[in-house]
């Protein structure tokens, strides 16, 4: 038995009207609008090794001293602010699709992270942030020694 396909003669109408006001909102755009000065979130990768979590934020155009980190009951927070460049004339501005503002994120750390041995470097617009897991928490390899067994007496 074969199936027959729907119709669907609207199916590509939606995508269309998104281009044509894209297309509008580009157009008549008032050049000299305000920066996006609203909250943006930074992207972050978080992995394991056997020895610690590491946390990597992306924060291009965010001074060091603007970058706040914490750990507070195993709540981990990094806090900042990308600030506008107002050494370039805001009429000079063609176009503006960065976010700007202060961010806020926060990720709740697992018992088996050492608080007191965390470290952050901040290079070329990467935040990373290594959380050492505590000794105890940390894998062990124990050896096993085999004997053979014989079976004379």
């Amino acid at each position: 038995m074969s199936t027959i396909p729907s119709l669907e003669p609207f199916r590509g109408l939606s995508t269309l009207q998104d281009q044509f006001n894209r297309l509008f909102n580009e157009s008549f755009r008032n050049h000299t609008e305000e920066p996006a000065w609203t909250t943006w979130a930074p992207a972050v990768d978080i992995y394991e090794t056997p020895n610690e979590l590491v946390v990597k934020a992306d924060l291009p155009d965010v001074n060091e001293k603007d970058i706040d980190v914490r750990v507070e009951n195993n709540l981990l927070t990094i806090r900042g602010e990308r600030k506008f460049d107002k050494s370039v004339a805001e009429d000079n501005y063609l176009r503006v699709e960065r976010t700007y503002g202060a961010f806020s994120r926060s990720f709740s750390l697992p018992n088996t992270v050492n608080a007191e041995s965390i470290r952050a470097e901040y290079k070329n617009g990467v935040l990373t942030v290594n959380l050492p897991k505590r000794e105890e928490s940390k894998p062990r390899q124990v050896k096993v020694n085999v004997t053979s067994a014989t079976n004379g007496k």
